[in-house]
């Protein structure tokens, strides 16, 4: 089977608080903490789009760079590899943010020696490129990506953390780490073989 995972706040784990507070500070800027827990960099702080890009490009781009891995993700991708699955991560990291997103996401995940078989960044509409592109379940920390995915018919299990836990009973399946979220891919495809 195809399978779709996301990579930041799924593979890794993204502090957006502790650089930006530092450079915040080092540049003495006026931006407060808003969200310690936002899914977004830029709803962390009250600041633009336009300074959480100034960010990023000064050496705020670390903040997703040197994230580390999630606990358990490098042996679950292993483990679904070897069970013959095809592992895309998806991300929708793009140029803007990332110059060359595909080299960094491949950097990333080398460097952590989690296994993959395809990079595909860039893509802000999951569902619809799962959908389109036949992989039968992604796996994506974001409420609304997981929704929209199960409205294509792809089913979706969403990583839940505190910045989705609020909302997490709306989507279908779900896990807080990579043993339970492999637990649920093995019953969701024993469900597709029957």
């Amino acid at each position: 089977m195809k399978i779709a995972i996301d990579l930041d706040d799924t593979l890794s784990v993204v502090d957006r608080v502790t650089r930006a507070q530092g450079y915040i500070a080092r540049m003495g800027l006026p931006f407060k903490l808003v969200d310690a827990d936002a899914h977004g960099l830029t709803e962390t702080f009250n600041w633009s789009l336009d300074d959480v890009l100034k960010f990023v490009h000064e050496g705020g781009v670390t903040v997703f760079t040197e994230a580390p891995a999630r606990k358990g993700a490098r042996e679950a991708l292993t483990a679904l590899r070897q069970e013959g699955h095809t592992v895309t991560v998806l991300t929708a990291r793009t140029k803007e943010w990332f110059v060359n997103p595909e080299k960094i996401t491949r950097d990333w995940l080398e460097k952590r020696r989690i296994p993959y078989d395809n990079i595909v960044a860039g893509v802000s509409d999951k569902g619809t490129w799962c959908a389109e592109n036949d992989h039968k379940v992604l796996i994506d920390d974001c409420v609304e990506t997981c929704l929209a995915a199960q409205a294509q018919g792809v089913k979706a299990v969403l990583f839940v953390d505190k910045s989705n836990l609020a909302r997490a009973m709306e989507v279908h399946y779900g896990g807080a780490n990579w043993a339970q979220v492999l637990a649920v891919l093995r019953r969701i495809f024993t469900e597709q073989a029957t």
